[in-house]
C-alpha cells in the first residue's frame, strides 16, 4: 500500500506537468499554423488588385482548416484534464472568445464562397479580411487578460463580464494584429512571386518594427501590472539564465529585417515564427506553474489521476496523426502559388 501511495502520489505530481506541455504545444501549433493564415487575411484589404487576392487566398485555402484542429485539441484537453481552470476562465472570457468564433466562422464561409461568386465576391472578400482582423484581435484580448489574472472564489469566476477588456489587453491584441500580420507577410513572401512577392516583402519589414515596438511595450508593462512578476526575470540567479531569452530575440529580429532586405525567401518565414516562440517562452517563464493566474496552479486545477492517464492515452492516439496529416498536407502544397492560378496553381 505504502509503494501504491508513493506511485499515486508520483501521478499526481508528473502528469499535469505532462499535460501542460501538451496544452502548450497545441497552442504553440495553433499560433503557427494559423497565425500565419489569419495574417494573410489581415494583408487582404490591402493588395492591388483580384489577382493578388486570389493567389494570397489560394496558398492558404488547402490548409486552413486543418490549422485549426489545433485550437480544438488545445481547447478540449483544456476541458479534460484542467476542468477547475476551464470553469473559471470560460466565463470570464465569453465575449472574447465568443467574438472569436464569429470572425472565424465568417472566415470559414468566405473560404468557401469567394471562388464561387462573382457579383457578391466583395462581400465575402470583407468577410475573410475582417473575420481574420476580428479573430485575431480576439485572441489578443484574452492573452492580455490571461496575463493580468481572474478574480475567482475558489472554483468560481467572480469578476465581471468586462474584466477582460483594459487597455492591456487591448495593447496586446493590438500586438497580435501585427504579429499575425508579420507571419502572413512572410508566409506570401514564401509562397508568392512577382510584384506580390515585394508588396508583401515590403509589408513584412513593417509588420516586423510594428510586432517589435509591440514587444516591447508589453514586456515594459508587465511588471506594472503588479504581483510580482518582474521578480521571475530580474531577481538574481533568475537573471542570468533568463537574459539570453531578449537577447536572442533581438538578434532574430535583425536576421529577419537582414534576410528581407537580402531578397530570401524561406527563412524570413521561419524566424517570423521563432519571434513568436521566443515571446511565448517568455509568457511561460514569466507565469507557469499558474493556468488561473495569479494563484491557481496546473496541480491545483487538475482532475483525478484517472480521468488524466485516460485523456492522456487518447491524445498519445490523436497528436502523431495530426502532425503527420499536417505535415503532409504542408509537403503536398508546397511551393509557390503561380501568377495565373488555373487548374492546381502550384508551380
Amino acid at each position: 500500500m505504502f509503494g501504491f501511495g508513493m506511485a499515486y502520489e508520483g501521478l499526481a505530481f508528473w502528469l499535469p506537468l505532462i499535460w501542460a506541455g501538451v496544452l502548450a504545444v497545441a497552442v504553440a501549433m495553433y499560433v503557427i499554423a494559423d497565425g500565419f493564415d489569419l495574417g494573410v487575411g489581415i494583408l487582404f484589404k490591402g493588395a492591388r488588385d483580384e489577382n493578388w487576392r486570389d493567389r494570397m487566398m489560394f496558398s492558404v485555402a488547402p490548409i486552413w482548416d486543418g490549422n485549426e484542429t489545433w485550437l480544438i485539441l488545445g481547447g478540449g484537453g483544456l476541458f479534460a484534464v484542467f476542468h477547475i481552470a476551464y470553469a473559471i476562465l470560460m466565463p470570464a472570457l465569453y465575449v472574447p472568445i465568443t467574438l472569436m468564433l464569429v470572425a472565424l466562422i465568417f472566415r470559414g464561409v468566405a473560404f468557401e464562397f469567394r471562388f464561387k461568386s462573382d457579383r457578391s465576391k466583395f462581400l465575402w472578400d470583407n468577410a475573410f479580411h475582417y473575420g481574420s482582423l476580428v479573430a485575431t484581435f480576439s485572441q489578443g484580448l484574452v492573452l492580455g487578460a490571461f496575463v493580468q489574472g481572474f478574480s475567482h472564489d475558489g472554483h468560481q469566476f467572480t469578476g465581471g463580464v468586462l474584466d477582460f477588456l483594459t487597455p492591456f489587453s487591448v495593447m496586446t491584441g493590438i500586438g497580435l494584429v501585427c504579429g499575425y500580420g508579420l507571419l502572413g507577410a512572410t508566409w506570401c513572401v514564401m509562397k508568392t512571386t512577382g510584384e506580390l512577392e515585394i508588396w508583401a516583402r515590403r509589408m513584412a519589414l513593417r509588420f516586423l518594427v510594428a510586432t517589435m515596438m509591440a514587444m516591447a511595450v508589453v514586456s515594459i508593462w508587465v511588471p506594472f501590472l503588479g504581483r510580482n512578476l518582474d521578480a521571475r526575470w530580474f531577481a538574481w540567479p533568475n537573471i542570468a539564465f533568463l537574459a539570453p531569452i531578449p537577447l536572442v530575440t533581438a538578434f532574430a529580429a535583425y536576421r529577419l529585417y537582414a534576410d528581407l532586405a537580402a531578397g530570401r525567401h524561406v527563412r524570413p518565414f521561419f524566424l517570423a515564427i521563432s519571434l513568436f516562440m521566443l515571446g511565448y517562452l517568455g509568457l511561460g517563464v514569466t507565469l507557469f506553474p499558474y493556468i488561473v493566474p495569479p494563484s491557481l496552479t496546473i496541480w491545483d486545477t487538475a482532475n483525478t489521476v484517472s480521468s488524466q492517464l485516460f485523456a492522456l492515452v487518447g491524445f498519445a492516439i490523436v497528436l502523431p496523426f495530426t502532425f503527420a496529416y499536417t505535415a503532409y498536407a504542408y509537403w503536398v502544397f508546397r511551393g509557390k502559388v503561380a501568377e495565373e492560378i488555373k487548374g492546381g496553381g502550384y508551380h
